[in-house]
């Protein structure tokens, strides 16, 4: 198990980048938007302390069933939410894909790895995350897998966020900055006010996790292939 504090640019340098450059630069995938928040964002407040550059690809709009929609089109609402959670967050750029929210794994696993794959390379991304498959749903696993194939062809290593006790899973500690990490995480999440009935219930759990997040590798590395030219 390897411990380090994500807020220290050195031991970020580390665990990221590895044998990678290092102006390390992060892209994060998810199935919807709030996850960018609820599941990864204080692991991405954290790198973006450290000097690294976000970038985040949202699959769907999110226009699946929800606990709260407003008035407005809810795939609209949630574009928007996204972006401005985002912006708390410290991620530069943002993109939605139109893929329809409830239905990734439905979806080729070579078409979602290929708006993967546009994205690290529109991006520079050196370095994916996501949410781990045994952490999320149907949706989610979707994600890892088509993110796993994209990472090999791109040369680039894949961690996923998941639970404590998965084999292979490390800690990572957020330190002393882990209370602020966590209320820009709680900020970014109740931007997604089509979602606010789930926020008490968030709010809880990323009290429960405190300064500590695990990671594991779906792409270590040390399997990383060199990277090949093109799209």
């Amino acid at each position: 198990m390897t411990t380090g504090t994500a807020t220290d640019p050195e031991i970020t340098r580390a665990f990221i980048a590895g044998p990678l450059a290092s102006a390390v630069r992060v892209l994060a995938v998810t199935a919807r938007p709030g996850q960018e928040s609820a599941d990864l964002g204080g692991l991405l407040y954290a790198f973006r302390r450290s000097g690294v550059s976000l970038s985040l690809l949202c699959l769907t709009r999110g226009e699946g069933p929800t606990q709260s929609s407003g008035t407005a089109r809810l795939e609209a609402a949630r574009t928007r939410e996204v972006q401005m959670a985002a912006s708390i967050l410290g991620v530069r750029q943002v993109a939605v894909a139109d893929y329809r929210d409830g239905i990734l794994h439905h979806y080729r696993t070579s078409d979602l790895a290929g708006r993967i794959r546009r994205a690290v390379s529109e991006y520079s991304a050196g370095f994916v995350l996501v949410v781990a498959p045994e952490a999320g749903d149907i949706g989610d696993r979707a994600v890892a897998r088509a993110a796993t194939a994209a990472a090999l062809l791109a040369g680039v290593p894949v961690a996923a966020r998941t639970t404590p006790g998965v084999p292979g899973a490390w800690t990572l500690r957020l330190g002393a900055d882990a209370e602020a990490a966590r209320s820009i995480q709680k900020s970014a999440a109740a931007a997604h006010t089509s979602q606010s009935e789930a926020l008490p219930v968030l709010s809880k759990r990323l009290d429960q996790l405190g300064s500590v997040e695990t990671l594991r590798w779906l792409v270590s590395p040390g399997r990383v292939p060199a990277q090949r030219d093109g799209p």
